[in-house]
C-alpha cells in the first residue's frame, strides 16, 4: 500500500508562518501607514480608529530681496525696465496647529485645526551695498533715514547699521478650520486598490487682524488676514511593501472679507470706482513624494521611514500682504500726510484723504518646496515626525495696483475725476517705473509633529 506524500508538522507550521507574514508585509496595519493612508473611521477590522489628534509645530524662516524699478534712467529703448535692489526683508515666525479628526460614518470624517501663531517678526534692511542716501525707499520719504522700529517707536534705530525697520511681534490665531472628508476607496480594506480621499475645508477667519498703526503699534499685534476662505483637496496613496508612493492636489478660494479686515475697508472705500482685483487672490497646488521604510515591523506595529516629497503652488493675482506692507502703511498715514495717502473719492473735487491699508496687488507667482522627513511609529497608536522643508518663490511684483478702469469711452484712457479712477491707487509704488518686486525669495521651515489614535 503506498503511504502517499507526508509533509511534517514543521513544514506545515513553517508554511503558514510564511504565508501570515506575506500576507502582513502585503496589507500593511493602521499604524504603520504614510499620514495620506489614515483617517479615523475604522476602515481596517484588525485595526479600526475612529478618533485621530494631531498637533504640528514649525519654524519658519523667510528672506527676500526688495527690487525697485527706476524711471527716467538712461537706457537702450528696446532693453528691460531698469530695477536696483533697495531692501533685505526677513520674518520668523513660529506656529502650531492642533488638529482632531472624527470618523461618523464607514469612510467618512468630520475635522477640526486651530492654526495659532506663537511669535512672527519681520524686519527690513538695507540691500547689500546700498546706503541710507541711496535707497529709493528713504528718498521717496516712505520711510525715515532713521527708520522706524515698531517695538520702540520713541528711539531711532542704530545710525551705523542696516536696520531700517522692524515689526511689531504678532501672536494669535488665524483661522478655525472646518473639514468634512471621504475615501471612496481605501488599500487597508480592499489591498488591491489605493487610498483616495476627498475633502472640504471651510477657514473662517477670527482673532484680530492683522493691521499697522504708526502711532500705536505695540497694540496691533493680530495676525489675521480678516478672510474666510474654502479649500478643496484630494489625495492618493499606494503601498507597496516598504515603500508607499502619495499624491495631493488642492484649490483655496477667498469667499468673503470679514467685517473690520483691511479687505472690508477697501470695499467700503472704492464703493463704485475702479477698484480692480480687491481680494486676494486663489491658490492651487500639487504635492507628490514616496515614503521609504527603513524598520517595518508589522507584528508590533513599530516602524521608521523616511518620507521624500515636493510642492508646486501658483499663487494667483490678488491683493494681499506683502513683504512691504507695514511700509506702504506706515507711508500711507493720513494723520502725518504720508506720501501714500489715498484718495477716497476721485470724482469729488480736492482730496478726501485716507490712509493707505498697507496691503496692495501683487503679481501671479510659483511657489516651489522640497521636503524632507523623518517618521516614526510606537506601537499602534502613537507616531512622531520631524520635517524639512526648503522653498522658493519665483519673482514678482508686489505692488502694481491699476489705474483704473476705462468705461468704454473713445479714448481708451482712465480719466481723472471719473468714476474710473482706482482710490487705491498710489503712483509712488503702483505706477510703472516705481513699483517694488520681490526677489530671491527663499525659506526654511523646521517642523516636528505628533499623533495619537483612538
Amino acid at each position: 500500500m503506498s503511504r502517499g506524500l507526508v509533509i511534517g508538522c514543521r513544514a506545515v507550521l513553517r508554511t503558514r508562518a510564511l504565508a501570515l507574514t506575506v500576507t502582513l508585509l502585503a496589507s500593511g496595519g493602521a499604524a504603520d501607514a504614510n499620514p495620506h493612508s489614515k483617517f479615523p473611521t475604522g476602515v481596517d477590522a484588525r485595526e479600526p480608529t475612529l478618533f485621530h489628534f494631531t498637533i504640528d509645530y514649525a519654524y519658519e524662516m523667510v528672506s527676500a530681496t526688495i527690487v525697485r524699478e527706476g524711471v527716467g534712467e538712461p537706457v537702450d529703448p528696446l532693453a528691460p525696465l531698469p530695477k536696483h535692489d533697495d531692501l533685505s526683508f526677513k520674518q520668523y515666525r513660529h506656529t502650531m496647529i492642533p488638529k482632531a479628526e472624527l470618523g461618523v460614518y464607514r469612510g467618512t470624517w468630520i475635522s477640526f485645526a486651530v492654526p495659532v501663531v506663537i511669535a512672527q517678526a519681520r524686519e527690513l534692511s538695507l540691500a547689500s551695498g546700498i546706503t541710507r542716501d541711496g535707497s529709493s525707499t528713504i528718498r521717496d520719504g516712505l520711510l525715515t533715514a532713521d527708520g522706524f522700529d515698531a517695538r520702540d517707536p520713541g528711539t531711532p534705530l542704530p545710525a551705523g547699521g542696516d536696520l531700517v525697520f522692524r515689526g511689531i511681534s504678532r501672536q494669535g490665531v488665524e483661522q478655525l478650520r472646518f473639514g468634512l472628508a471621504v475615501a471612496p476607496m481605501a488599500q487597508l480594506a480592499d489591498d488591491t486598490k489605493p487610498t483616495w480621499k476627498l475633502g472640504a475645508e471651510l477657514r473662517l477667519s477670527v482673532g484680530r487682524t492683522m493691521r499697522f498703526d504708526r502711532m500705536k503699534a505695540d497694540s496691533e499685534t493680530g495676525v489675521s488676514s480678516g478672510i474666510h476662505e474654502l479649500r478643496l483637496w484630494t489625495s492618493f496613496a499606494r503601498r507597496y511593501d516598504r515603500a508607499e508612493a502619495w499624491f495631493e492636489l488642492f484649490w483655496q478660494v477667498p469667499l468673503t472679507a470679514r467685517k473690520g479686515s483691511l479687505y472690508d475697508d477697501i470695499d467700503q472705500a472704492p464703493g463704485k470706482f475702479g477698484a480692480t482685483s480687491t481680494m486676494p487672490g486663489q491658490r492651487a497646488g500639487a504635492a507628490f513624494g514616496v515614503e521609504l521604510y527603513a524598520i517595518n515591523d508589522v507584528v508590533e506595529h513599530n516602524s521608521v521611514s523616511l518620507d521624500l516629497g515636493a510642492r508646486v503652488v501658483g499663487h494667483f493675482e490678488g491683493r494681499g500682504y506683502s513683504e512691504m506692507w507695514e511700509v506702504f502703511a506706515f507711508a500711507g498715514d493720513v494723520r502725518t500726510e504720508g506720501p501714500l495717502v489715498l484718495d477716497r473719492d476721485p470724482t469729488d473735487p480736492g482730496v478726501q484723504a485716507f490712509s493707505h491699508p498697507g496691503i496692495t496687488n501683487i503679481e501671479n507667482y510659483l511657489e516651489t518646496a522640497g521636503r524632507i522627513a523623518v517618521r516614526a511609529e510606537l506601537g499602534k497608536r502613537i507616531s512622531f515626525g520631524a520635517i524639512v522643508d526648503l522653498i522658493w518663490k519665483t519673482d514678482h511684483v508686489i505692488s502694481f495696483a491699476d489705474a483704473g478702469v476705462d468705461r468704454d469711452d473713445d479714448n481708451d484712457l482712465v480719466n481723472p475725476g471719473t468714476d474710473e479712477v482706482n482710490p487705491l491707487h498710489a503712483p509712488q509704488i503702483d505706477l510703472v517705473g516705481h513699483r517694488y518686486h520681490s526677489e530671491d525669495n527663499f525659506g526654511l521651515s523646521i517642523g516636528v509633529q505628533a499623533q495619537l489614535l483612538f
